[in-house]
């Protein structure tokens, strides 16, 4: 299979900048370097541009190893190589890249399945794989993150720490699970904070980490999340929110998707991602930030339609500025992304394109939806309400 060529969801200039193909459109630049105090602070402002270049960031999908799969295979024959090329290829030419590891990491063993249809494990070595394939970090921070029970929790934070690697959405506690992978590139502060808004019904006490247990960052705990974001909009330049939600096989949003991405606008995110159905749906602006409704599978051990279609989606942020978009479409085959080109890259993404017909996300950048006030306040009552019920 040809290695694609990128492929380019949308053409808008941006004021200021060159002429070049993608989604892109531009905001006012400020001085001010440091935020003196939250009133004044000018990373509350939706046009804030920091003091820094552009950073490109691509976001894939779910990931997995199953035992006796060809990707259980891999891994277990070569870690370091198990994504094969074309992941890499696929999150070239970024600046970070992020997927959802849909699984929990143990040992390579399952020290307490939980009582669910399926029970998701790969051994440590997977951090080798993503390593392997350019992938910057990862979330578990699904509702798959604790399928071997506590005691595979706690291989998994084992793990992040001795390795080092970002895995984000766990912790020992709620403080842990919400706290954001921060870093600076091209002078620009990022953050990147992981939750899930799927959790089985009868496993959501168990899995949500609180104040005194381990466990998952649940978006079910819609004042936490918002506070994490919250707490990351007054000092960063980017704030990046990656979420487990959905319906599986559903190409539209269901109704907790729409009201959780208004709310987390609202409290300063710039771009929202996120994974669950297995399938691809819409990606579009809301107001000025970016919001894709579900990346779908990236390496997965579904190989026929709809489940096989796959891609990367890379987005260029200057600050707050959502500047380029860009879709960059496969298939899965034996388990592998493969790149599009030619006439089936086209009609990908046109497929792409289309699915964000049953969204509240735009084309073209808005007016934005966030401001200072929205980005300071909690969350509205009625919200937490609704988002807060049990969807299992």
């Amino acid at each position: 299979m040809v290695l694609a060529l990128i492929l380019v969801v949308l053409v808008r200039g941006g004021g200021g900048h060159p002429a070049v193909a993608g989604q892109s459109h531009s905001g006012s630049g400020h001085q001010a370097k440091v935020p003196p105090t939250p009133a004044t602070n000018p990373r509350l402002d939706p046009d804030w541009k920091g003091d820094g270049q552009a950073v490109t960031f691509a976001f894939g999908g779910d990931v997995h190893f199953p035992a006796g799969t060809t990707l259980g295979d891999r891994l277990a024959a070569d870690p370091s190589a198990a994504l094969g090329p074309t992941v890499p290829a696929l999150l070239s030419g970024v600046d970070l890249s992020m997927v959802n590891f849909e699984s929990a990491l143990t040992d390579g063993t399952c020290p307490q399945p939980q009582a669910k249809q399926y029970d998701f494990f790969a051994p440590a070595s997977a951090i080798s794989a993503f390593k392997g394939a350019g992938v910057s970090l990862i979330t578990e921070a699904n509702n798959h993150g604790e399928d071997c029970g506590p005691a595979g929790l706690q291989m998994a934070l084992t793990t992040r720490a001795q390795t080092g690697y970002t895995i984000l959405g766990i912790g020992q506690n709620a403080a842990q699970a919400f706290t954001p992978y921060t870093t600076t590139i091209h002078g620009q502060h990022i953050a990147i904070i992981a939750a899930t808004q799927v959790i089985d019904s009868d496993l959501q006490t168990a899995w949500t980490a609180t104040a005194t247990q381990p466990g998952l960052a649940s978006a079910y705990d819609v004042n936490d999340l918002v506070a994490a974001v919250e707490a990351a909009r007054k000092t960063a330049d980017t704030v990046v929110v990656y979420l487990h939600w959905g319906t599986e096989l559903d190409a539209c949003p269901n109704p907790l998707q729409e009201p959780l991405a208004q709310v987390l606008v609202q409290a300063g995110a710039d771009v929202i991602v996120g994974t669950h159905a297995h399938v691809l749906l819409g990606g579009g602006y809301l107001g000025s930030a970016y919001v894709d409704y579900g990346l779908g599978n990236f390496a997965f051990y579904d190989n026929d339609p709809p489940e096989n279609a796959s891609g990367s989606l890379v987005i260029s942020a200057i600050g707050r500025d959502i500047d380029q978009v860009t879709w960059r479409p496969a298939v899965i085959v034996n388990d592998l992304p493969q790149p599009l080109s030619g006439a089936a890259a086209t009609a990908a993404l046109a497929a792409w394109n289309q699915a964000r017909a049953c969204t509240n996300v735009s084309v073209a950048p808005g007016t934005p939806v966030a401001s200072a006030q929205t980005e300071s306040a909690p969350a509205p009552a009625a919200a937490v309400q609704a988002l807060s019920a049990d969807s299992g």
